[in-house]
């Protein structure tokens, strides 16, 4: 039954009406990368933990904490018996969710990829991943803590389903269209976390006049995330057709241990793909540094200048995040048209270049009057190279993993996809709390552009996807 199903439905590929379900997943779920990960979350548990901290300070010393002092008494709250840099929580908490995801990650992937239930196991933890989002609405006042535990809950999820979304892209897609299928998830990803951002700006701007405390009219909009995030991923569960049918476990197995079975097998297999895995290396590297830049651009903005931000209020932080998304929706399909021009692996590599750039500018610019309008120029070039460069960089992916295999593969490239980088985040964490200011933390982030630029271009595709071929067809015989 599971093969005779396999060759029917493997042929029936860039179905119009599949790929348009596919990519309604990416518009769902990119409410949480913008309007919880991006723009939100980030300045408003730092903000309640600043209270705290500021709480704590004068319990402690018997004097309120300014300012003026903050170079004799840098501010932190206490989290366990630690002590938490308010601006440096959420990167903590997100460097600690991938930590849990290179854990549990390659394991789904392979049950995944066993069982033939990866729509089941994609639908489970998008249901789990929106609740958590939910959930956060609750977050409040000395309930900073909590806010990071649902986030570490929402982005592991995220980061599950994730890895079952990707893998379709080879089944929906066929080779020549997966560079411009690719891209189109992230347009449409761009697109619809655009929207809901754009809503939420709206409220959050005309809260007063609602007659909504700033406090409400945030819980509010980051709920509204998971609610958008559930809500229509029901179009991509009616629309993403299983390719094969769900496999019986053998006597005395359990999916669990079938996992490690098949995840054991995959790693002694990866010796025939050395291609593959110098390009996973590459991007591990240069994708943690995007996603790094891409989470803390909001805590960055938003800081206090005495600590190297460009203390810019919520709403234009808003609008300039909202000017992101509709740019990027523009610039993913653009840059899925210059893969089609110069190659996939070389505009990556102009890319990276830009990326480099940016991270170099917001280290050295930025400063006086002019801040805002600068970072609405960084914004733009941001916007121009962020969904193009990840785009390509999974549809690249998808020519050099083996058939059967999706899931386990992108379990690996999932790692350090959206919201899931780890090292950047850690990296840009303590060198902030080392030197008490956001500006040294950002410069550390080229290290990742760099090592990227450098392994890249010895990536030999070709030979990539001919190893991968050769492997399916000596699978076969």
């Amino acid at each position: 039954m599971s093969h005779s199903l396999a060759n029917e439905q493997a042929p029936q590929q860039n179905d119009k009406r599949e790929i348009f379900g596919w990519g309604m997943y990416d518009w769902a779920n990119s409410a949480f990368s913008t309007t919880v990960g991006t723009v939100f979350l980030g300045p408003y548990l730092a903000s309640l933990a600043r209270d705290a901290a500021k709480l704590e300070f004068l319990v402690k010393n018997g004097f309120e904490w300014t300012e003026k002092i903050a170079a004799q008494y840098p501010l932190t709250a206490s989290l366990g018996g630690l002590q938490v840099a308010p601006d440096s929580f959420l990167p903590y908490c997100v460097s600690f969710s991938v930590g849990l995801q290179v854990l549990f990650l390659p394991i789904l992937g392979a049950i995944a990829d066993y069982s033939h239930m990866r729509k089941q196991m994609m639908q489970v933890f998008a249901t789990v991943g929106a609740l958590a989002t939910i959930g956060l609405f609750v977050v409040t006042g000395d309930l900073w803590w909590l806010g990071g535990l649902l986030y570490i809950l929402a982005n592991l999820a995220f980061g599950a389903a994730m890895v079952f979304y990707n893998s379709y892209l080879p089944d929906i897609a066929s080779e020549e269209k997966r560079d411009s299928v690719s891209s189109y998830g992230w347009a449409m990803g761009y697109l619809g976390g655009g929207l809901l951002l754009l809503l939420n700006l709206a409220f959050y701007q005309f809260r007063e006049t609602l007659g909504v405390p700033t406090d409400l009219a945030v819980r509010i909009n980051l709920a509204s995330a998971g609610l958008w995030w559930m809500g229509f991923s029901f179009i991509t569960w009616s629309r993403l057709r299983s390719r094969r049918a769900a496999r019986p476990l053998p006597a005395g197995e359990n999916y669990v241990s079938i996992g490690f079975k098949q995840l054991a097998q995959t790693l002694r297999e990866v010796k025939h793909f050395p291609e593959t895995l110098k390009y996973l290396l590459a991007y591990f590297l240069y994708n943690d540094g995007i996603q790094t830049v891409i989470a803390v651009s909001a805590t960055f903005a938003a800081a206090p200048l005495i600590n190297g931000g460009l203390e810019v209020d919520q709403g234009t932080l808003t609008i300039v995040i909202l000017m992101i998304q509709f740019v990027a929706f523009g610039g993913a399909l653009i840059w899925g048209r210059l893969a089609g021009k110069i190659g996939a692996k070389e505009s990556i590599i102009v890319s990276l270049i830009i990326w480099a750039g940016v991270v170099i500018y917001a280290y050295g610019g930025m400063y006086g009057d002019s801040r805002v309008t600068q970072f609405y120029i960084l914004g733009f070039f941001i916007a121009m190279v962020m969904g193009g460069s990840q785009a390509i960089s999974r549809s690249l992916f998808a020519q050099m993993i083996p058939i059967g295999k999706e899931a386990e593969f992108y379990s690996f490239y999932e790692i350090s996809e959206r919201g899931t980088s780890w090292v950047g985040p850690l990296l840009f964490g303590l060198m902030n709390q080392v030197f008490g200011s956001l500006r040294p933390a950002l410069l550390s982030l080229i290290f990742f552009f760099v090592a990227g630029l450098i392994i890249l271009p010895f990536v030999n595709v070709k030979k990539a996807i001919a190893d991968v071929k050769a492997y399916d067809i000596e699978k076969k015989a």
